[in-house]
């Protein structure tokens, strides 16, 4: 039974698929305000809303698929726009301007969108539909995947060796599988790359420990005697065992609606449409995206020509003028951890073009720029190190000013300075998703008055789209605030002119153990300072927490003036939560407990009333504690021999394993043992971020070491460090630092690593972001810690020697210290009074915060107290 549903006066415009350029069209019609003037219809075939299918990998290092929505529910119900999740479009009638979805609603149409994007190629081999078959394109194939691998497969293949093979190679990797990846093409990644980029990229693949098979096809999928894959033929007559197959060979567009209501369609697929974006059958009736044939007969498969292709329909809906006559091809990726861009002419079709080329095959690096006889750079691939992408991508059609040699030999090589952002002209375009030029952001900063990379962004759209922009968008704000006599103040904070790393320096070389003699010498306290902020207090306490052994400084948090420079966690030794209560978190190294301390801790929370939760990082969090109960709950953990976990402190928090080889038959390593080892030796070393850390058995790495700031995985031969991840807001895979490391050999690096992390980075930056940060990235910090290039691996172990030398927990010494203990105590002026503020509920047999009081503050009939201590 179907229903049709009208749109009054208004005219209707029906959107059929909801994915990125979908929406981007959603927001594009109301940026036009078409939203206020049409209906507006859209039939989603998924069962969620738009999402961020370019950072779909993510998904495997901690992103949920909720983090991946591009979907604000307000922007959709704000603008009255009718959205249907998993009712896709059936049936499209051009003669009655009808769509019918598959659940029987019928919508009219005056002006009707295709965004059905495409779908992927799965080769017609015998045997593609076994079980233990997948392709890799939606979040539910990811849920589906990543079930099967977690219990039905050790080794995966993935057939093909393009953007999104090595994406889902990746994905089968972190999952613990051995991974193969068959490729058809000589090399990997064919489309993007050359063959020397191709050599670098393969070098880089096998050493993560990845099997590939390029220059061969898939001929069959083999079955066992339960119908699940067993086996791949290849077409070079080999037979590679595998319990799952992962197809990501290529996609198709999604043009079967378009066909059966008789809209033309090219000869290889893809909706026919005009500049428009309107289908060249029928005026009423756009495409866009991966579903569209362009005017110059190409089916573009990235989002930023899918999102001009979306403005430009709205655009011609809303009788503007547009059109869309191409797009840049230009991609800059993180595959497997490894930097891959490819911009302009890559391959160098054009005629008389001559190609500029450097190669470290120990590194894994190529760069090859295209240029033309003119001068004028035409492309160029970037495999390894791909600093200079935005910068150079800007350029591609001119004449840069420095000889095109200078732009891919590394620093240090009898290279001029490498080009900033102001070497662009203005036409140059620096965001290709969304078409904005660089004279236009010189425009937001210097006349909208744009003085932060987001600011810039609101403004302009730029850096919104892939991001691969956005580090130039940072280097355009601070030119251009410099050449208008705007001053930049790159130090730690209106009191400090040095940066994090300088004051570090200058702690550790003058043996400065006082913020106050640190202020009183370098910083701005009469002219601009005062006595000191919120910023560099507790950035100038960590430096000295962290060296407190070699500048003789007491190392407690809250020894005399160290105390007053604590933030709020600090102060009490303790995480704050929502309603003004405060967490317990004994530490529980590498996640090994006795039967005797869970009995003490499921005794203190009963005693004392606490939230329990067993974490991610294998550890018991105990929640909803008063100030005032602190000392005691810890009086008691520290006398069953419980220590701090450093939850609240930029410190490291802890070290997960899997239980290695020890108790599960694929370990090969006792990760358990290292996880420990590493945890006790690490425990409150005080840095820039807090660090985590995991060590997994084996290979198939259950405990997801790839998304830590450290991670070590087992191999048959030692251990691999792994560096830089971290899953949250902004997962990061971690990159490859050493392999086949001995246990001498992986604590020496780690030490290494993890000094030079804390001498260099700035307050509050994660090794993710100063891994990317800092000049050279991976390639330096493993010349650094590795090879020791610059000398100072020597120091650098004795400052963790010290700190390991000098351990003492900071609970065990509060409780044991009757002046530390007399600031666990709500309000200073009263004691022995319990904040009122502090509520609780009961859930689930447990206790949550009453937040409704919380929201409301005290009740009229309340007696506030004042001189309440700082939380």
């Amino acid at each position: 039974m179907s229903t049709t549903a009208r749109g009054g006066d208004r005219p209707t415009i029906v959107l059929v698929g909801h994915g990125m350029v979908g929406q981007r069209f959603l927001e594009a019609l109301a940026e036009r305000g078409l939203t206020a003037t049409h209906r507006v219809v859209v039939l989603c075939e998924e069962p969620r809303p738009a999402y961020d299918r370019v950072r779909l990998t993510s998904y495997f290092s901690g992103t949920t698929p909720e983090e991946l929505s591009m979907t604000d529910m307000e922007f959709i119900n704000g603008h009255g726009i009718e959205l249907h999740v998993g009712d896709p479009a059936g049936r499209i009638d051009r003669d009655t301007r009808t769509v019918t979805a598959r659940s029987g609603l019928t919508v009219p149409y005056d002006a009707l969108v295709l965004a059905t994007g495409s779908y992927p190629f799965v080769p017609p081999v015998p045997g593609k539909d076994a079980e233990g078959c997948f392709v890799y394109r939606t979040v539910e194939d990811l849920l589906a995947i990543e079930s099967y691998a977690r219990t039905r497969a050790r080794t995966g293949a993935v057939v093909g060796g393009g953007l999104l093979g090595l994406e889902a190679a990746g994905a089968l990797k972190g999952l613990g599988l051995l991974t193969h990846i068959v490729e058809f093409a000589p090399r990997l990644m064919p489309v993007q790359v050359d063959e020397g980029g191709g050599a670098a990229l393969l070098r880089t693949v096998e050493d993560m420990g990845l099997t590939v098979h390029t220059g061969t096809g898939t001929q069959e999928i083999v079955a066992g005697a339960d119908g699940a894959v067993a086996a791949m033929k290849l077409s070079d007559g080999s037979e590679l065992a595998t319990d799952m197959v992962v197809f990501s060979a290529g996609v198709r567009p999604r043009d079967r609606l378009a066909r059966d209501c008789g809209l033309t369609v090219g000869e290889r697929g893809g909706i026919a449409v005009d500049e428009q974006c309107r289908t060249v059958a029928d005026p009423r009736v756009f495409a866009i995206g991966e579903c569209a044939l362009a005017s110059d007969g190409r089916v573009y498969g990235l989002v930023a020509p899918g999102y001009e292709m979306a403005e430009t329909a709205a655009a011609t809906i809303a009788a503007d003028e547009a059109a869309f006559t191409g797009a840049d091809l230009s991609t800059k990726l993180k595959l497997l951890g490894v930097d891959v861009a490819s911009f302009g002419d890559a391959h160098g079709t054009t005629e008389g073009s001559l190609d500029v080329t450097y190669a470290d095959s120990r590194s894994g690096t190529y760069k090859k720029l295209v240029v033309g006889r003119d001068g004028a750079l035409l492309g160029g691939i970037l495999v390894g190190e791909a600093e200079a992408y935005g910068t150079l991508r800007a350029l591609t059609g001119s004449v840069p000013p420095v000889p095109p040699e200078s732009l891919v030999l590394p620093a240090g090589a009898g290279s001029p300075a490498p080009l900033g952002p102001s070497a662009l002209p203005d036409e140059a375009v620096v965001c290709s998703c969304h078409n904005v030029t660089k004279g236009t952001i010189r425009d937001a900063i210097t006349g909208h008055r744009c003085t932060t990379v987001p600011e810039v962004q609101k403004c302009t759209r730029a850096g919104t789209g892939c991001g691969g922009c956005v580090k130039v968008i940072g280097g355009l704000v601070a030119d251009e605030l410099a050449a208008s006599g705007v001053e930049t103040d790159k130090g730690l904070c209106g009191c400090f002119p040095q940066t994090r790393e300088e004051l570090y320096e200058i702690v550790l070389s003058l043996r400065i153990s006082s913020y106050r003699r640190l202020l009183d010498r370098f910083g701005h306290r009469g002219a601009r300072g005062g006595d000191g902020c919120e910023v560099c207090k507790p950035a100038v306490a960590s430096i000295i927490a962290s060296l407190a052994p070699a500048i003789g400084a007491d190392g407690h948090v809250l020894d005399g003036e160290q105390a007053a420079l604590q933030d709020t966690n600090d102060h009490f030794l303790a995480n704050l939560q929502k309603n003004g209560s405060y967490s317990v978190v004994p530490r529980i190294a590498g996640g090994e407990i006795t039967p005797e301390k869970l009995i003490v801790i499921g005794e203190i929370a009963r005693d004392f009333g606490l939230y329990t939760k067993i974490t991610g990082g294998q550890r018991i969090d105990m929640f909803g504690a008063r100030v005032e109960q602190l000392p005691l709950i810890w009086t008691r953990l520290v006398d069953a021999g419980f220590e701090s976990g450093h939850a609240y402190g930029k410190a490291l928090r802890t070290v997960k394993s899997c239980v290695g080889r020890t108790w599960c038959r694929y370990g090969v390593q006792d990760s358990v043992r290292m996880a420990i080892d590493l945890e006790l030796r690490y425990r409150g070393l005080r840095s820039p971020h807090k660090l985590k850390s995991a060590v997994s058995g084996c290979a198939r790495e259950c405990a997801e070491a790839r998304s830590k700031d450290f991670g070590v995985i087992a191999t048959a031969n030692g251990w691999n460090l792994y560096v830089g991840g971290n899953g949250g807001a902004s997962p990061r895979h971690a990159d490859l630092l050493a392999q086949d490391l001995s246990d001498t050999e992986l604590v020496r690096a780690i030490d290494r690593f993890l000094m030079f992390y804390i001498r260099t980075a700035d307050r509050l930056e994660r090794t993710s972001v100063w891994l990317e940060r800092i000049p050279g990235g991976l390639a330096h910090v493993r010349d650094v810690v590795v090879n020791d290039s610059l000398g100072i691996c020597g120091e650098l172990e004795s400052l963790m020697a010290a700190h390991v030398a000098n351990y003492r927990d900071e609970w065990a010494e509060t409780v044991a210290d009757p002046e530390k203990l007399a600031r666990f105590v709500s309000f200073v002026n009263a004691p022995d009074t319990p904040d009122p503020v502090v509520g609780f509920v009961p859930e689930r047999d447990q206790i949550k915060p009453d937040l409704p009081l919380l929201a409301i503050g005290p009740r009229p009939d309340e007696d506030v107290l004042e001189g309440s201590a700082a939380r």
